[in-house]
């Protein structure tokens, strides 16, 4: 597992009574007999391997990113003949187009999207009929209903929480809660305060009267340049559905602000797109000095060879291909969080209003090509600040535990 995560928490927990092996998976062994152990689950297909398994406490972490077929499969392993009645016990963020906000959905005000507090905790019952589920307050009310046996309703309930209630968190790591301030505004309504209705929408990443300043000139402060580009290779001519080949300068100032400097947007073959972003290349060089070019790589062979194509005609300039993981929200999350601060300047230029429409009405707008090159620039410029360490006891993307 990474780094503070379920692995590490079940130490402060386990490791005075039992001993930890790590293969074949992460495992607790206890002198009884009992054991605690971990493992993940990928995909759909990755649930079959735990065929023939009685698990009596199945726990999920982050359920969200599980989707409900994995979930109702998982529990159908959770039984046990040792005495103990099994359950299931699950954590997650909110993610208001996920199954289980539809399954907890009573809980949740449907208005704010916050958690109802008069209900937090209470008993619910649920069954599966014709492939779809039914819930009452009683169990009596379902077998009544439903004509069914009087063990077959389930019992849910769910408990809300935020980061106000992690006493020991906030005592020992107070500035935690400035890095959940500092999220755009969707993620820090979901992890922060646990909003699960909030979405995407026009406004909520990028607003003009979010710059700091609009600057007249290109400011002498900036350390670092990075260009980035979202690639497209048709003409205005062959389509004006087409997505555009957009390039966004943004660089990082003495003081840690911001400033987008440049922005090209525009529709050209693919032969027209290598020679502008070569031009583009040598005219940063020439203005800005030092300027770092990136550009998207698309997953597959072909992907790689293009990018490598891309960087042998780039010779000579500080030139990178990476590929895109997440969704394009996710890659502007990271600037979206400094723009909403008011840390980004902008300089004034004939591209502004352009520029300013696509960040305003982006992600629900057709066009975001602007903002996918913005995204990537800044990333780079941060991903240059970093240092990355190796990870231990890396199991999988999701996890899961039982006992």
């Amino acid at each position: 597992m990474t780094e503070g995560g379920l692995l590490d928490e079940s130490r402060n927990l386990y490791a005075q009574y039992a001993t930890l092996t790590k293969t074949p998976a992460a495992t607790w062994r206890f002198p009884s007999g009992a054991k605690v152990s971990f493992s993940h689950i990928e995909g759909e297909d990755d649930c079959f391997k735990f065929q023939g398994s009685q698990i009596c406490m199945l726990a999920f972490d982050e359920l969200t990113h599980f989707s409900s077929n994995v979930f109702f499969y998982m529990l159908s392993r959770n039984r046990s003949v040792s005495g103990i009645k099994p359950f299931v016990r699950a954590t997650t963020n909110p993610d208001s187009d996920s199954w289980a906000a539809k399954f907890i959905e009573w809980w949740i005000d449907a208005g704010t999207g916050y958690p109802i507090k008069e209900r937090a905790g209470l008993l619910r019952y649920f069954i599966r009929v014709n492939e779809q589920i039914h819930w009452a307050d009683t169990p009596e009310e379902l077998v009544s209903e439903f004509d069914v046996k009087p063990h077959e309703p389930k019992s849910v309930t769910f408990i809300p929480a935020t980061l106000y209630d992690n006493k020991i968190l906030m005592e020992k790591d107070p500035s935690y809660e400035s890095n959940l301030k500092a999220l755009p505004m969707v993620e820090r309504e979901r992890l922060l305060y646990g909003n699960w209705k909030i979405k995407p929408a026009a406004g909520l990443y990028f607003r003009r009267t979010q710059v700091g300043n609009m600057l007249q000139i290109i400011p002498a402060d900036v350390t670092r340049w990075v260009r980035g580009w979202d690639l497209a290779a048709t003409t205005e001519q062959e389509s004006k559905e087409s997505a555009y080949t957009a390039g966004v300068l943004i660089g990082k100032r003495k003081t840690g602000r911001y400033v987008v400097a440049d922005v090209i947007n525009i529709r050209q073959s693919a032969s027209d797109v290598r020679q502008t972003i070569k031009l583009t290349a040598q005219m940063d060089k020439l203005k800005y000095k030092r300027v770092s070019v990136r550009l998207p790589q698309d997953p597959g062979q072909a992907g790689k060879a293009q990018s490598q194509s891309f960087i042998k005609f780039l010779a000579g300039f500080d030139v990178k291909a990476s590929p895109e993981s997440g969704s394009k929200e996710v890659r502007a999350e990271p600037m979206a969080a400094q723009w909403q601060a008011g840390n980004f300047d902008v300089v004034i230029a004939n591209w502004n209003d352009m520029y300013f429409d696509q960040l305003e009405s982006f992600p629900e707008s057709k066009f975001k090509d602007m903002v996918d090159a913005g995204s990537m620039a800044f990333n780079e410029l941060e991903l240059m600040n970093t240092v990355s360490f190796g990870a231990g006891d890396e199991l999988s993307k999701d996890s899961y535990w039982s006992g």
